[in-house]
């Protein structure tokens, strides 16, 4: 079990992250980049999850046109519990999300996740578009 800032991570994975990029096994993927919520943010950490399905709506909401992507990945580093979705905002860790500095490596992709259906995935775009729109929408990066 790995531990950041002597907060237990709670499980040992597998781990899954979301994207629309088209990645290869052993490919690295780092943080320094815009965030998928609020764009003119560079975030300090790369984001995953311990939910297939989670990593796989993270992918129908990251920005492009790509083909949405769900990958097995392995942590390089430490991590620690995601605060945009513990205890800083919600009780516990019900997403199975956590974030770290250190680079993910990719191990698979995984091709059997579910897609939203259209009219699900347009209610979490509008969300979404409204949480840009919120000054007062804190990312804790």
């Amino acid at each position: 079990m790995k531990e950041t800032d002597s907060l237990a991570v709670l499980d040992q994975g597998p781990f899954y992250h979301g994207t629309k990029a088209d990645l290869q096994v052993g490919d690295l993927l780092t943080a320094g980049f815009k965030s998928n919520y609020h764009p003119d943010v560079i975030m300090n950490h790369i984001y995953f999850t311990a939910m297939v399905q989670g990593a796989g709506l993270a992918a129908e909401l990251a920005p492009g046109d790509k083909l949405p992507r769900v990958y097995r990945i392995e942590p390089t580093g430490s991590f620690e519990n995601d605060p945009n979705v513990t205890d800083k905002k919600f009780p516990g860790n019900p997403t199975r999300s956590y974030r770290s500095k250190e680079p993910l490596k990719i191990i698979s992709e995984v091709t059997d996740w579910v897609r939203l259906p259209p009219e699900e995935l347009k209610k979490w775009q509008e969300n979404l578009k409204k949480l840009r729109a919120n000054p007062k929408a804190e990312i804790i990066n």
